[in-house]
């Protein structure tokens, strides 16, 4: 049965990725949520209520956690708990077309099972968990070199980063270089890939789900900065790397 989910969900974000790419062609309404800088389009709501209309469709059981509140009150992870992200980086979305992902991820009574990125504008699926590997499109990724902070670039929280919170300007000097993307989803497309080596931000929920599962399918490392256990029904700080890298950061954060 999961597999056979994950093959429906597979296709789902394909669909997805082309109805997103024709409705850039058209206009649109961009509003504010809590200020300027967090943004929502109707493409985001539209996405969204696609999305969760398809994922009843294919896992009539199934619980949603979604970004835009289109989904359910979920307070557990218990049966089979689907989180959606329509669009991540809405900011480069309306400003930049580039750079932005739409996520799904499945977690079965609490466990992380399949993770979905899609790179909207690149054609790239990344996608995996459950023991069978890590893929984009139909290539499947290995693990990437655990190299050490010294040696890797790092994505850092803009935020924490201005703030000097938690030392991280410590982290960022150390590294190789620092990078900011403006999307969780690219940016942990990143780190499963090896081109960044650790990324430290606050996530939510739909940041983080997707890209989780990828990771510790991958032997990544996965590790809450304010709590010792990653909760991904709410909002963490929250650090994904290789274990070199992982190791080097926790040294020097606070």
């Amino acid at each position: 049965m999961l597999q056979e989910i994950d093959q429906k969900v597979q296709q789902l974000m394909w669909d997805v990725q082309k109805r997103t790419l024709d409705r850039m062609k058209q206009s649109y309404d961009v509003n504010l949520k809590t200020s300027y800088k967090d943004l929502v389009t109707t493409v985001d709501k539209e996405n969204e209520r696609y999305l969760n209309q398809r994922l009843r469709e294919i896992d009539p059981d199934a619980k949603i956690i979604s970004e835009e509140g289109y989904g359910d009150q979920v307070n557990d992870l218990k049966g089979h708990v689907f989180i959606v992200d329509p669009i991540d980086g809405t900011m480069n979305f309306v400003m930049q077309h580039c750079n932005f992902a739409i996520m799904i991820a499945l977690y079965v009574d609490g466990e992380p099972t399949y993770g979905y990125i899609m790179d909207v504008m690149n054609d790239k699926l990344y996608h995996g968990g459950n023991g069978d590997g890590v893929f984009v499109n139909n290539h499947q990724l290995n693990t990437p070199a655990n190299n050490s902070l010294h040696d890797s670039l790092m994505v850092l929280n803009a935020g924490l980063t201005l703030d000097g919170g938690h030392n991280v300007r410590e982290v960022g000097k150390q590294a190789r270089g620092l990078r900011m993307y403006g999307s969780a989803g690219i940016e942990m497309i990143y780190v499963i890939t090896g081109r960044i080596g650790g990324y430290l931000s606050y996530l939510k929920p739909w940041d983080l789900a997707a890209g989780m599962v990828l990771a510790l399918e991958l032997g990544l490392v996965v590790k809450g900065i304010d709590e010792q256990q990653v909760n991904v029904l709410s909002s963490n700080l929250v650090l994904v790397a290789t274990k070199q890298v992982a190791s080097d950061v926790l040294e020097l954060v606070d």
